[in-house]
């Protein structure tokens, strides 16, 4: 954060032209992504008549990208400009659509994985920009505040995605519905014109090897820092403990509370609700309490619903205690972003988001793809009793840094190789 800006009083957070911007871009692009996810979802089960394995690619598409580009990306969005980067991936991910579209449209039906693929790598070099930017251009004393916001807009989505999705599909069929995402898309590209102009930030002339010293630079980084550390480390029993919670609530829903498939919906739309009003709380009272804090009440407390979730065979309760899981859940994502956001140099946040991103999306996945051997092997008590414990650990682990302030000089404009050489945290 430059010094001007903290000379002066901080504009409102709604006032910030940047955050609106912002704002509004997310808002389109999380119209397309629902609507995206949900086409592509009932189309390839009608087409394969709910086969498994098919449907199952739909997840491998979205996923697969952030482990070989995130922290290419992240090292790429260091390096590039970032409101130039942001704009060029959302133009890239409509032309790519478009492009999809047609070989949709004159007969190969499989392009349907490039839709989400090719916008999942995009988003690898799109996101770090943001993040990036939001480092420049919110005060620090608002940067929780501001996480709380996009964690308020995300839960919103979590409600009215599936809504918006299952109805455009099913009203208007398959190609109307990528071509919506292929617009907004392109309205997201122009509404971030907006934002401020890029600074020019002298770089050094580029040299063989650069790029991998960069890389390298950002495990670095983290690595040095006790906090990003801790951080990483509480990323993987999240992940680990969301995975496994999250394949196996079709099972929760049949077996534990003997209700219909078609009741998962309600679960789901609970706990949206839910984050709405925790994502909001947050925004309220965010300025009051540390990020590691609300990381460790927010994993503690997702430590103890999901036990209850596994014992209960009472609907009531199971809908009670996940509207509680969602008031809270907000403080994870908020305090997670927040202090990668705090505890890096604006010149590294990309790569310390790349490299910080991987391991819970990582572990998430290798949980789902093992939550059908854990299954066959064990109780879904046992099974959420030790999701649940995982969840304990990841609050423990905050424990040793729940005291440590951000350092000044993430803060300030000392550049990354000096900030190092202090030791980052």
């Amino acid at each position: 954060m430059d010094t001007q800006q903290k000379g002066t009083a901080a504009p409102s957070l709604l006032g910030n032209r940047f955050l609106q911007t912002i704002l509004l871009s997310n808002v389109l692009l999380q119209l397309g992504i629902w609507v995206r996810n949900f086409a592509i979802l009932l189309y390839v089960a009608d087409r394969t008549n709910n086969d498994p394995y098919a449907i199952s690619l739909i997840s491998i598409a979205e996923f697969a990208p952030i482990f070989v580009f995130s922290f290419i990306g992240g090292t790429f969005a260091d390096r590039w400009k970032p409101k130039l980067t942001m704009i060029w991936c959302d133009t890239l991910s409509a032309v790519s659509v478009f492009v999809v579209l047609l070989t949709i449209h004159f007969g190969s039906w499989q392009s349907v994985y490039l839709v989400a693929f090719i916008s999942a790598i995009l988003s690898q070099f799109s996101q770090p920009s943001g993040m990036r930017l939001f480092k420049q251009h919110v005060p620090e004393e608002q940067l929780q505040q501001g996480m709380a916001l996009f964690q308020s807009l995300m839960a919103i989505f979590m409600v009215l995605g599936p809504m918006i999705g299952t109805f455009t599909y099913s009203t208007f069929g398959l190609e109307t519905s990528i071509a919506v995402m292929g617009v907004v898309f392109l309205l997201s590209a122009l509404v971030l014109f907006r934002l401020p102009q890029d600074k020019s930030e002298p770089r050094a002339v580029a040299v063989k090897g650069q790029f991998r010293k960069e890389f390298v630079e950002g495990f670095r980084y983290v690595w040095q820092s006790q906090v990003l550390r801790m951080l990483g480390l509480a990323f993987v029993l999240a992940g680990l403990a969301v995975g496994v919670a999250q394949a196996l609530n079709l099972f929760i829903v049949t077996e534990r509370l003997g209700r219909d498939k078609e009741f998962l919906q309600y679960l789901l739309m609970v706990n949206g609700v839910a984050m709405l009003i925790g994502g909001g709380l947050v925004a309220v009272f965010a300025k009051r309490v540390a990020p590691q804090l609300l990381l460790a009440i927010g994993m503690l407390v997702g430590a103890v619903c999901t036990v209850i979730v596994g014992y209960s065979t009472s609907v009531p309760i199971t809908l009670a205690v996940q509207f509680l899981n969602g008031l809270v859940f907000p403080c994870i994502h908020i305090g997670i972003s927040t202090m990668i956001l705090k505890w890096s140099h604006a010149s590294i946040v990309g790569r310390v988001n790349g490299v910080l991103n991987p391991m819970f999306v990582g572990m998430m996945v290798v949980s789902m793809s093992f939550a059908g051997v854990l299954k066959d092997a064990f109780s879904l008590v046992s099974i959420y009793t030790g999701s649940g414990l995982l969840f304990l650990l990841g609050a423990l682990v905050m424990m040793p840094i729940m005291n440590q302030k951000a350092p000044e000089h993430a803060q300030a404009g000392l550049p990354v190789k000096a900030e190092m050489d202090m030791g980052a945290g």
